[in-house]
């Protein structure tokens, strides 16, 4: 009997480029998942990954994502939002730009693809899927990475969206609800770092009015995130799940655009991702 193994990335902004290296070590040594969930940037990387286009993550955070055009106070005041997510995933990712998504490879990936993002209005989570995704339409990527008040929240089909992290910021219990035997769960932090509110109050003031709901989600986020640590925590205690972490955030946070911290923290995901192969080699054994 074979067992499903799901992966997870939560994101994390630019702290995310961990996860990029996790996941382009298991490209590396052919490691396969038969779901594989992301949420804000961790559905930027998991795009990638499925696609089977290793070191294309790098390139986003470490090259790209210096330019002005992908994020700046200039966005911010002539658009509303801080990151330019037409930019980072359609002028760069579409057919025709500068470092397209293998749409094709993407498609053919017999892994399921489920991308989380968070109804503006209602605060619901959206799990979206492969089938929500099309050629150079990549606009589910966008809407779970719509950071409140920093991006407008983003609309598919009429519904307005924000970052997926407000509803379900590490769904590993959603990927189990899917039949995974095993989860392997991507955070960009230290596992046992206790995740703090601090500017979520301010920015959900910003955004109350509007959507009432949404702030109050985001006031809520570290205390939802926590909790779904500990859920993966209580997972990995009975063998089902395993959390690959950084040891420390090399001076990196959501926004953080310095390339040799970037880097730096990449090479520990890079070197993390070991840990994977030997999880699952272990129990595959045992199963």
């Amino acid at each position: 009997m074979q067992q499903k193994i799901g992966i997870v990335d939560v994101g994390g902004g630019f702290r995310g480029i961990y996860a990029a290296g996790v996941l382009d070590y298991c490209l590396e040594h052919s490691i396969r998942f038969d779901l594989g969930i992301g949420v804000s940037a961790g559905s930027a990387n998991m795009a990638s990954f499925a696609a089977g286009q290793r070191g294309r993550n790098l390139e986003f955070y470490t090259k790209y994502g210096l330019r002005r055009q992908y994020a700046s106070l200039g966005n911010f005041l002539r658009t509303g939002s801080y990151i330019d997510l037409d930019y980072v995933y359609g002028t760069l990712s579409n057919s025709d730009g500068e470092y397209p998504l293998d749409y094709d490879a993407m498609n053919q990936n017999p892994m399921d693809l489920i991308v989380v993002a968070t109804e503006a209005v209602s605060g619901r989570a959206m799990y979206f899927t492969r089938r929500d995704i099309q050629r150079d339409h990549y606009d589910i990527c966008k809407a779970s990475s719509a950071i409140p008040f920093v991006c407008k929240p983003y609309e598919i089909g009429g519904v307005a969206y924000y970052d997926g992290a407000l509803a379900d910021p590490v769904p590993v219990q959603k990927a189990f609800d899917m039949g995974c035997d095993l989860v392997v769960v991507l955070l960009s932090r230290p596992v046992d770092e206790i995740r703090l509110p601090g500017k979520d109050p301010k920015l959900a003031q910003r955004i109350q009015r509007k959507y009432p709901i949404a702030a109050e989600k985001l006031r809520q986020r570290a205390a939802t995130y926590n909790s779904g640590v500990a859920l993966a925590k209580e997972y990995t205690s009975k063998g089902k799940a395993l959390i690959v972490a950084p040891d420390d955030t090399c001076g990196v946070n959501t926004l953080t655009r310095e390339p040799q911290r970037l880097k730096l923290l990449y090479q520990k995901g890079l070197k993390d991702g070991e840990r994977i192969q030997t999880f699952l080699s272990a129990r595959t054994l045992e199963f």
